[in-house]
């Protein structure tokens, strides 16, 4: 390599450091920062690097990376449970949107075939964002959950078509006919179903045989050779890289070895395709979008108009009626890493001018940008769109007459219903205690009384709720919220109906502490010091402290509320690592749809294919059984509770929902 192409690889690599920590600061997408990257050093404002051969190796190797990062994404099984969302809504989502782009295209005058790439990559919508945004709110599961999620893998499946076309009007020199299209094509899904048998037969024995070794260089090793291996097969045959790339991480995501794939390449991925989008960020002249900025709006406003109306309408069927719909149109309305690479392929290729991918670079990342704003307030928008005021909360005179009968009996009132919430539950159920809970969260409050947990929805500050789950007959009340100043309120409104309850309230430090205690809390238990509490007490046991004395000095140190724990010297602005604590376990829910692999089964074969989660019960008809036996056999509509880490859950969930 050139000292010049290291200079370039050194200075974008430099700025891209500073850049993306200023937008992880102000909580932004990197995305944002890559491509800022790249217009401010690039050849359209300061001239620090240079459109040179260095950098289009770089862009064409992310483009490779980006595509085997998004195979791995792809999920076999849940295509055929979900064949009729896949095929039906993600196939016509698909073939509208690329037919009305490419009849636009075709009105400038841009050929047959690259408009209809242009069509393409404007149907694709971030699959990155649209799942982790749903899975934080608790809507995969949701009818336009299931359906945007369907429409995502029709999706995966239709880049492959694309990729093909994109290498066929590359390839050619003067020009390109029907036949040679429909050759590339006929060639993709021939590669498409050899990949995915391939997956099935050769690839699992073999890493199998790689993984056992204990080398985990080797297992790396073997991952980066098949993704570019692959690459150059399709190179090879007439077609993309990038299609390789992508049918690899396929091939690869049918094995067991998928999530540790994603480990190993990690460190690779994360470095190629944040200097591919800085390339991107190469292309695009400020100054000029700038003066289109007229013509970026309406781009970015059309093509979220466009994509929500589309899906809205191949949805509409699905859904039977047009709130779901709409929701499931927002979701998906905005663009996708797809696109990216589809427009970079066209660029890197010289079959469209810059004049034109530059407006269109933009407006997708602008619908990126606001995806996640988009999808956080899907219900609020569809009801805004249609005229229609939000349904009034039952009152909780309206709950199941065993909730009432519950709030007329001696139990506890849990303030909370989250992790921590659930956990007091557990521990108050199996002592055979009575507890009622209430949540703000509908959809926890929708999945817990599925799993036959006595939870309701309501505000625990306001006093009509308290009356409402029977605080005159609560023998303790339990607040599990995080936020202080709810617990404050909570503890407040509970003091002024009842004096002499107990009332026990988690907080995450001490900060709150006294204000708690003045409030009205007979207890406060703040998670940082008790966490404390535990490992100096395990600490003080492996030493050979007699037990006795140990009991003693905790209780001295609660007795003391915590004052010596307390003494420590803070570091301003501190903040956790982790945010997200994606590693604890947490309970799910799945709803059996028809012809799912485990309608039919027991639990015990469900277990037997690879599901590692406790089941915690199974809903049917109404009817809740706990603690399941494994020769339960599972029906078309049960509702399955499980309880294990993400990773775990999703593995379960591919098992149950296999067709």
């Amino acid at each position: 390599m050139e000292a010049s192409g290291l200079e370039d690889i050194l200075l974008l690599l430099a700025a891209t450091l500073v850049v993306v920590i200023g937008v992880r600061r102000l909580r932004l997408p990197p995305l944002i920062g890559f491509l800022a990257v790249g217009m401010a050093v690039g050849p359209h404002a300061l001239g620090w690097v240079a459109a040179t051969g260095t950098t289009s190796t770089l862009a064409e190797f992310g483009v490779v990376f980006l595509l085997f990062t998004l195979g791995l994404e792809f999920s076999l099984p849940r295509m055929i449970a979900m064949r009729h969302e896949v095929f039906l809504v993600g196939g016509l989502q698909v073939l509208a949107t690329t037919a009305a782009v490419a009849a636009m295209a075709l009105l400038f005058g841009l050929p047959l075939a690259v408009a209809v790439l242009l069509g393409g990559a404007v149907a694709m919508s971030s699959t990155a964002i649209v799942v982790r945004q749903l899975a934080e709110q608790g809507e995969l599961n949701r009818t336009h959950g299931r359906l945007a999620f369907g429409t995502l893998l029709f999706q995966d499946l239709a880049i492959v078509p694309f990729l093909a076309l994109a290498g066929v009007i590359a390839g050619a020199e003067v020009g390109y006919t029907s036949a040679q299209i429909t050759l590339a094509i006929i060639k993709a899904a021939v590669a498409l179903i050899v990949v995915l048998a391939a997956g099935q037969w050769l690839l699992r024995p073999l890493l199998h045989e790689i993984a056992a070794s204990g080398v985990g260089e080797l297992f790396t090793l073997a991952v980066l050779f098949i993704a570019m291996a692959a690459a150059w097969i399709t190179h090879a045959v007439g077609l993309s890289l990038a299609l390789g790339a992508f049918l690899a991480g396929m091939m690869l995501a049918e094995t067991e070895y998928r999530y540790q794939v994603e480990a190993g390449i990690r460190p690779f991925r994360d470095v190629l395709l944040g200097l591919f989008f800085v390339t991107v960020g190469m292309q695009l002249d400020l100054p000029v979008l700038l003066r289109q900025l007229a013509v970026v709006t309406v781009l970015t406003a059309g093509l979220l108009v466009l994509k929500a109306a589309i899906v809205t309408l191949a949805a509409r069927r699905s859904t039977g009626q047009w709130f779901k719909a709409l929701r499931t149109g927002i979701v998906l309305a905005e663009g996708g890493e797809f696109g990216f690479a589809l427009l970079t392929l066209l660029l890197q290729n010289r079959l469209v001018g810059i004049e034109v991918v530059q407006p269109l670079l933009a407006a997708i990342t602008i619908s990126m940008v606001l995806s996640p704003l988009l999808i956080r307030h899907n219900r609020q928008l569809a009801r805004f769109v249609l005229r229609e005021s939000p349904p009034v909360p039952a009152p909780p005179e309206a709950a199941d007459g065993a909730t009432l009968a519950l709030a007329a009996r001696e139990h506890v009132v849990l303030c909370g219903y989250g992790r921590v919430g659930q956990n007091v539950a557990r521990v108050l159920d199996n002592l055979g205690f009575e507890y009622l809970a209430m949540d703000l969260d509908p959809f926890r409050v929708r999945t817990a009384r599925e799993a036959g947990d006595p939870v309701i929805y309501g505000d625990a500050a306001d006093e009509h709720m308290l009356q409402a789950v029977g605080l005159g007959h609560a023998s303790a009340v339990v607040v599990t919220f995080s936020d202080p100043e709810r617990a404050l309120r909570i503890v407040a409104a509970v003091r002024r109906q009842r004096q002499d309850v107990p009332l026990l309230v988690r907080t995450a430090d001490d900060s709150q502490l006294e204000r708690l205690r003045a409030a009205g809390a007979t207890e406060v238990v703040p998670e940082t010091l008790e966490a404390a509490l535990m490992l100096v007490s395990h600490a003080l046991l492996a030493l050979g402290v007699p037990m006795s004395r140990i009991i003693r000095s905790v209780n001295d140190i609660r007795r003391n509320r915590y004052r010596l724990l307390r003494s420590i010297f803070r570091r301003e602005g501190a903040r956790l690592i982790d945010d997200s604590h994606a590693l604890r376990e947490e309970l799910h829910s799945v709803v059996l749809p028809p012809r799912a692999w485990a309608v039919g089964r027991t639990l015990l074969e469900v277990r037997e294919r690879g599901a590692e989660v406790s089941f915690t019960a199974v809903r049917r008809a109404g009817i809740v059984g706990r603690d399941p036996d494994n020769a339960m056999q599972l029906r078309e509509g049960d509702v399955v509770v499980l309880f294990g880490t993400p990773e775990a859950l999703e593995h379960a969930e591919a098992v149950l929902l296999a067709g």
